[in-house]
Order: C-alpha cells, then sequence, then structure tokens
C-alpha cells in the first residue's frame, strides 16, 4: 500500500452524504466509495454498488465484490476472505471480512448509490462521473478493468479511440485494448460469467499482463 496513505476505505475522503442524485438518496444505505491502494497500477471499474455493497458502504462487498475479491486474491492483490473472516484482533473481535488489506490495486464503480429496482439513469452517471475522474487523476494506473458492458462503453469515450458502441465486453473479456495513456483489460461481470471466462480472465492477466513490464505504456509520475 502507499506509504502516505492512511486508509483503504474512501482515502480521498470523498463526499459520504452525497445528494446530487435525490432518487437515490431514500433507496441508498451508504455513498460507496473506492476501495484499495492508491499507489496501485490497477484500477477495477464496475457498474454500481449492489444491495451487499451498499448495506456494507464497500465495493468488495456483494455478490459481485466478493467474485471480484475472489479472483483478484488468486492474483495476490487482495487478502483472501477466509483470512479475515477467522482472524481475531486483540480484542477477540472478528476483523471486518469487506475491509481487507489490498496492494497495487483499486476498487470503484461508475456510480456510488444503489437502487434497489433499476440501474442509474445517464443523469446520474453523470452526477457521479467526477468522482471516479478524480480517482483515475489521483491514482494514475497503468491497467484499468472495466467490469460489465456500462463501465467499458464510459472508459472508452475517454481513454480509447474506439467509439464505444464498437464494444462488446462479452468478446472483448480478457483482453488488453490499448487506450490513451492506460491498457483496458474488460472483464465480463463475476456475476454472471461462466467458469472458462473467469478463468480466462485470470490466465490473460497472469500470462499477458503481469509477465511483462505493463508500465512502459506510459511514463509514470512520481508519487
Amino acid at each position: 500500500m502507499d506509504a502516505r496513505q492512511t486508509e483503504l476505505a474512501n482515502p480521498f475522503g470523498m463526499d459520504s452524504e452525497c445528494e446530487n442524485c435525490p432518487e437515490l438518496c431514500g433507496t441508498r444505505s451508504s455513498v460507496v466509495h473506492g476501495y484499495g491502494d492508491v499507489g496501485g497500477d490497477f484500477l477495477v471499474v464496475a457498474e454500481a454498488p449492489d444491495s451487499g455493497a451498499d448495506r456494507a458502504g464497500s465495493p468488495l462487498a456483494g455478490e459481485r465484490g466478493s467474485r471480484l475479491r475472489s479472483m483478484f486474491a488468486e492474483l495476490g492483490f487482495v487478502e483472501p476472505l477466509e483470512d479475515t473472516e477467522s482472524t481475531g484482533g486483540d480484542d477477540g473481535e472478528i476483523e471486518d471480512p469487506h475491509e481487507p488489506t489490498v496492494r497495487n490495486a483499486f476498487f470503484t464503480h461508475l456510480t456510488r448509490c444503489h437502487h434497489p429496482e433499476r440501474p442509474a439513469t445517464e443523469e446520474e452517471r453523470a452526477n457521479c462521473e467526477p468522482f471516479l475522474n478524480a480517482e483515475i487523476r489521483m491514482i494514475n494506473p497503468q491497467i484499468i478493468v472495466p467490469v460489465g458492458q456500462r463501465p467499458l462503453e464510459a472508459l472508452a469515450i475517454e481513454y480509447t479511440t474506439r467509439a464505444p458502441d464498437s464494444f462488446d465486453v462479452e468478446s472483448e473479456h480478457a483482453s488488453t485494448v490499448r487506450g490513451r495513456g492506460f491498457e483496458l483489460v474488460p472483464m465480463c461481470d463475476p456475476t454472471a460469467a461462466s467458469a472458462d471466462q473467469r478463468e480466462a480472465f485470470l490466465e490473460h492477466l497472469r500470462e499477458n499482463v503481469l509477465q511483462r513490464d505493463y508500465r512502459q505504456t506510459k511514463g509514470r509520475r512520481s508519487r
């Protein structure tokens, strides 16, 4: 973790009481900002918090977050879930399983609030865009992992020369897309992905990303 970082949860102190989207204020339990290593080379961007992430206030909670955590634990970025579930602190309490140690990766969403009946509208996504833009600017990642179709299209607008509607996450899954300053490694939503798709993504990162000097894609700024 970055030596100057003191918190993994919402390390940039973003507004936890945001009221920019009035319809979401009454449906959410929390505003789920990013979590992880602010000095990380990898930024993982899912679409929106599910009900579990909303309750816990963490992008690594809920069904999607738990599956992402499991996959990135296999790659060595995240503490395995079973470790924190079985480890107690000095006072005998169980550590929060949604606040694991994370190294070299940061997890976040396009939109920060949960609605139980619908996805975020375009206006709501636009309202959240400054949060994501600020995280990208401050983290300055080498690799961005868009999780699902909407994050892939949203990131394509800013960071590739292709039209967003030319991307299909099913066909781009477990591949590397050259962007403007970053590489994108798209991933199907792990809550709907098959076992073969899961393994394909892990293999691609192991064999085609982590085994080479991915930092050559752009110059690293000092931290």
